[in-house]
């Protein structure tokens, strides 16, 4: 499944939808569960058009290079 873009503006980090196997394996590598990892809202303007649904993992790159996990509800 190809990564699915957020809208493109400068104060907005790079958002993107993970697979699920993906996901299952960031899970597993911090040892969290879904309900551990951060949430964000499927109506959250930075996930505009990129289809997130509820369950879905979106990955957050900054513009440091740091990246954070995301769980839409």
């Amino acid at each position: 499944m190809p990564d699915k873009k957020a809208p493109e503006h400068e104060l907005i980090p790079e958002h993107s939808i993970i697979s699920k196997k993906e996901g299952e394996e960031i899970l597993s590598t911090y040892k969290v569960s879904r309900l551990q990892i951060p949430k964000i809202k499927a109506k959250d303007a930075a996930l505009d058009g990129m289809g997130a649904k509820a369950g879905d993992i979106v990955k957050v790159t900054r513009a440091d290079g740091s990246v954070n996990y995301r769980l839409v509800v």
